[in-house]
């Protein structure tokens, strides 16, 4: 039987905060698609298909025509950022779209100008931003970005909103007192308590305007005791964090299959080289720190070297980032494992991933915004875990549980979810599904 689900008919707004290469190049990736320029290529809402039924009744259509989602012809994007620069502006200054492609996206583009911008360096420290907000307490800065978000429905006529943070990875901050509950989170924030970094004011803006929200980055943001139960409380799904898009991609798709033939690890070495915003951000050994434990956490999860001591107990396991302004957006994932496999005998796999940060992320951010709203609409709140497909550091339900990071079973279970949702029998992979 079904789920009741709202109507996904109306305009739905998705908010960015952090107009940079991510959020440009979803923009006009989306304004593209929308005006017959090119195909929505690595969105599972709009080019992923699910299968329905047994094998035999060979029924597999495309997700958005199994259950109601937005449609991207309706949707209106706005945001916040440091730098005045329209999308237009901004990206050709991300230089990852050809010019050519936005100069045909031109008057749209330009026409989205980004919201001043909650900002503090104390958190990016490699950041300059001069299109900020002021105000004399955390609680007020909060106030004036509920203000936007309530100014940019109105004048979009938007029906519902979703809000995906796509800002810069800020210092790595430890859970406090202060992130307990919603009583001492708001009073931390009057007070300007310094664990309360940017990206939680707008998610406790978000949440409290009843509008879903997503971390694209690992810094500590929604996921603390207090946003987590204000979510649920107001009805709110939330999920994050991280996006998953270059080395840790792979990681999720090769150390699956390694494990599942049960080929033991003993290193696996990894580094990047990146010359975008977020290289330069992450050049700061405290942003940094946000990124390596939300990338080393993988390989423990999936290959669960508790219950596999012989294949992965003594793991060795490396992360580096650097900063190449070369490349631009243009990251290249090294990875080098050592492998052994029968009577111990060592082996070898290198991996070079030449990727493109943002054409990797953009599509994420534009399925979390649909998924969300869905969601929203189905009256499911709180921690989104079937979203954890997107991420490099998924929420859990439980506080303290290892999240799931096997891209293969978080497929199944994002999958199951709509299944579930439209009423459709669940895929197991048990028992006879051709009969």
């Amino acid at each position: 039987m079904s789920q009741n689900i709202a109507s996904a008919e109306g305009r739905l707004g998705i908010l960015l905060p952090g107009l940079g290469a991510v959020a440009t190049t979803l923009i006009a990736g989306v304004y593209a698609v929308n005006k017959g320029l090119s195909k929505p290529i690595g969105s599972a809402t709009q080019m992923g298909t699910i299968r329905i039924g047994k094998r035999t009744d060979n029924h597999t259509p495309l997700i958005k025509d199994f259950i109601p989602l937005a449609d991207i012809q309706q949707v209106a994007f706005g945001g916040w950022d440091v730098f005045e620069d329209n999308v237009y502006e901004a990206a050709v200054h991300a230089q990852v779209l050809d010019k050519t492609l936005l100069d045909q996206l031109k008057p749209e583009l330009e026409a989205i100008k980004p919201m001043k911008a909650v900002f503090d360096k104390r958190y990016v420290k490699k950041l300059e931003g001069s299109w900020v907000k002021t105000g004399a307490t955390k609680m007020d800065l909060a106030d004036q970005l509920r203000q936007d978000i309530r100014d940019f429905k109105a004048k979009n006529n938007c029906d519902r909103l979703a809000m995906v943070w796509c800002g810069s990875t800020e210092i790595y901050i430890e859970e406090a007192a202060v992130h307990q509950t919603i009583e001492s989170l708001e009073e931390g924030m009057r007070n300007n308590d310094e664990n309360i970094p940017s990206s939680m004011i707008y998610a406790y803006a978000a949440i409290m305007e009843g509008v879903p929200y997503a971390n694209g980055a690992p810094n500590l943001s929604a996921d603390i005791p207090a946003l987590v139960k204000l979510a649920k409380d107001k009805g709110v799904p939330i999920c994050g964090k991280d996006f998953k898009t270059g080395q840790t991609l792979m990681k999720t798709i090769l150390a699956p299959g390694l494990k599942t033939r049960s080929l033991g690890i003993a290193g696996w070495f990894s580094t990047n080289i990146l010359g975008n915003r977020d290289g330069e951000v992450l050049d700061d050994p405290a942003s940094f720190k946000s990124k390596e434990v939300s990338k080393l956490s993988v390989l423990e999860s999936i290959l669960e070297p508790d219950k596999n001591p012989d294949l992965y107990k003594d793991l060795y396991h490396k992360v580096r980032i650097n900063y190449y302004p070369p490349h631009g957006d243009n990251k290249e994932g090294w990875d080098n494992l050592d492998i052994f496999g029968w009577l111990g005998y060592r082996m070898q796999i290198k991996v070079d991933f030449l990727c493109r940060d943002s054409i990797l992320a953009a599509p994420l951010v534009l399925d979390l915004a649909i998924f969300l709203d869905l969601a929203s609409r189905a009256g499911m709140s709180g921690i989104q875990e079937w979203l954890s497909f997107y991420f490099k550091s998924p929420q859990t339900p439980v506080k303290g549980m290892m999240p799931m990071h096997d891209i293969f079973k978080q497929e199944m279970k994002l999958k199951n979810t709509l299944r579930h949702l439209q009423g459709a029998e669940l895929i197991t992979h048990l028992g006879l599904d051709y009969e």
